[in-house]
Parts: structure tokens; sequence; C-alpha cells
């Protein structure tokens, strides 16, 4: 079953706390998995984690399932094979029977994160290094690799070029592919100065990207955090319209969506979520439909 279109990235917190029918009135074409949270511990001989099991097959039947790799250390300094990423999440990917593999392009386990994600140094000593891993995670992928922009609080010390700008080299590079995160976009222009977000639309190579995230996230202490728990903010469905006409690759529009596992602070998820999910998968499959409904469309905005 192609992944085409738009769906919903269902955290196995969220099927804890609402089920797997969560969502009634909510209409999407495939479901995206972390596969930090669905793969099975190293030395248990299993890829999918037993205790998600029932869940897991239940998904596989009824959807397209689509793979995304969070902590799996590609981008650190240890050798790459033995990464949880190389170790872990290909084979649950291939289990999953994803068409490609989504990577958050930052360091780290949860245990040496900063809050959420620790940006990778933007610099052009850097490019080097993270491409070649991105190409060798590629070769052992045998699927297309797609690299998340991310979320971050800080930039990295020594960091000497502009995010957008590394994350274009790096593909080019590597010729690997982007999984572009619009929120992700909106809460770094949020809250750095100076971050502004036509600009990095323009730098990264939207022929490059396969996939979209859209979300919503919440104020806390005079922050903006991506904390997937709001509906999603007008100006990242502004910025999907726009590359909705000028990526001629994208396949799919994903929304996230979780309860309170980065701040304790973070509003409680329950079953009033429902209506906003649906709400938001139904607006993205409108914008969808309207644009992409048109073969050439994409391909000619992109020429422009």
């Amino acid at each position: 079953m192609p992944v085409r279109g738009v769906g919903l990235q269902l955290n196995n917190s969220v099927i804890n706390a609402l089920g797997l029918d969560g969502f009634p009135d909510a209409q999407f074409e495939y479901v995206q998995l972390i596969c930090d949270s669905w793969a099975a511990p190293l030395d248990t001989g299993y890829v999918v984690n037993q205790s998600l099991r029932r869940w897991f097959d239940s998904l596989a039947e009824r959807y397209p399932l689509l793979a995304h790799s969070n902590y799996g250390l590609e981008y650190g300094f240890e050798p790459l094979p033995e990464s949880p990423a190389l170790k872990r999440h290909v084979e649950l990917a291939r289990e999953m029977k994803s068409p490609w593999m989504a990577d958050h392009m930052f360091y780290g386990l949860i245990s040496d994160s900063f809050v959420w994600s620790t940006p990778l140094q933007f610099s052009r000593a850097e490019i080097e290094r993270v491409a070649g891993r991105a190409a060798a995670f590629q070769d052992a992928l045998k699927m297309p690799l797609l690299h998340e922009n991310a979320f971050y609080y800080a930039t990295f010390p020594g960091s000497d070029i502009a995010e957008a700008e590394f994350m274009a080299e790096v593909v080019e590079r590597a010729q690997t592919h982007l999984l572009l995160d619009l929120h992700n976009v909106y809460a770094n222009s949020v809250d750095h100065e100076g971050f502004d977000t036509s600009r990095y639309l323009d730098t990264i190579p939207l022929d490059r990207v396969m996939e979209i995230h859209i979300a919503g996230g919440q104020w806390i202490d005079g922050w903006y955090h991506d904390l997937h728990n709001d509906a999603v903010p007008e100006p990242v469905w502004e910025m999907l319209e726009d590359v909705l006409h000028r990526a001629p690759n994208l396949q799919a529009v994903t929304l996230e969506f979780q309860g309170a596992a980065h701040n304790p602070r973070s509003r409680p998820l329950d079953g009033s979520w429902a209506e906003m999910v649906a709400s938001d998968l139904a607006r993205a499959t409108r914008m969808w439909n309207a644009i992409r409904s048109q073969p050439d469309a994409a391909a000619r905005s992109a020429g422009r």
C-alpha cells in the first residue's frame, strides 16, 4: 500500500490514553510510527516490542506504515554500525514495509539531549562528516533516507552557517532527502531573533522534500515549545500551502501530536483532542487535494 497524502503520527503513549480508535471522525491515509518506541530491546531477539505487537499488527492491517527514527545516534561519534539506528531501526523499518525512513537531524539519546533535542553544529567542518554518515546510513537502509530539521533552544557552539544552508549541503553531498518539519521552522522563527521562514524555505532544496510534518505547540516561561499538543498555527498552514505548490517530489504530510512526553507542564492529553486532530487532518487533506490533485501544478510552481 503506497504512502501518499495526509497521515497521522501515532505514538504508543497516545494509544494508551485514547486507544487505537480514539479518533472516530479523523480521516488519514497512513500512520507514522517512531522506531524508538516500537523497537524491541536488543537483547530479546525480536524486532517489534512484543508488548506492542498486537497494536503494531492491527495498525499494519489497516494502514500503510511509515518509519521515523529519533534517538538513533546516527550523527554522533561512535561507529555507525553500533548506533541504535543501524542495530534497531533499520530492521523495524523493513518490518513496517515503510517506503522510506525519516530521521531527526540532531544528536542524541534522551539521556544526553537538552530537554528535547540537541542540534548538530551547523558548520562547514561538520558537513562532510555528517553527510558521510548519512550516505552510509542510506546505503544500509536500502531505501530513501529523509532528514528532519530540528526544533532547538539554542544553536550548537561553533555554528558558522545557517541551518537551511547546512541541510542543503548535506543532502547534496549524501544524495539523501528531506522531511520538512514546518512547525519546527515556525517554532525556531518565534524563539530565535532573525530566523526568517521565507529565507529558510528559499534556501533548502524543495525538490528533495518527500514528507512534511505539521503540529502545534505551547508557550511555557516565555518560550514556544514544539510539544505537538495544540492545533496547527496559521503561519504553519501558510507555509504548507506554499510548499505544496513548490515541492515537486512531496509524497506525504504528517500531523504530529502527543501528550506530556517532553514537558510535565504540557497540557494534558484527553478526549477533547480527537476533534482538534480530526479538524487539522481534514484541513490538510483539503489543501492536499486542492493543490496536489493537479499533476503539473507542483512542477510548474517549482520552476517559477
